[in-house]
């Protein structure tokens, strides 16, 4: 990944992946490990937020709605307004568990949205 800006708005989700991800006193707290699209919409919903763990083991996906992250293009990054500690208490997945929840489980999204809906976060179904 370039830490040169881009000159326009649209990127290609590869260079999004391993994008890294500050909170608001510029601390890197993770990177962005993949993300969720709607595939009916092809609406980004969620950005996985990948920290903790070392060399993939115990490594934990922190499923971000979109709308709670913020590009700086000074830090070459996103940010979002939450610090660690209260990540850590965020609902987090294991790959396996990722990839089940793909079949539209309700109480995966409601999960994630009871948590973030006070950072900013909406309901998008």
């Amino acid at each position: 990944m370039t830490s040169e800006p881009s000159k326009h708005n649209l990127i290609t989700s590869d260079r999004v992946n391993g994008t890294p991800v500050f909170d608001l006193t510029g601390e890197r707290i993770g990177h962005v490990d993949n993300l969720s699209v709607d595939k009916t919409s092809g609406q980004v919903r969620y950005a996985l937020l990948s920290f903790g763990g070392f060399l993939g083991i115990g490594e934990r996906f922190h499923p971000l709605p979109w709308a709670v992250l913020t590009y700086d293009p000074d830090q070459a990054g996103y940010v979002v307004s939450l610090d660690k500690t209260q990540l850590q208490a965020a609902p987090s997945y294991t790959k396996t568990e990722l990839e089940a929840f793909g079949a539209g489980d309700q109480s995966y999204r409601e999960k994630l949205l009871d948590y973030y809906a006070r950072y900013g976060a909406a309901p998008y179904w």
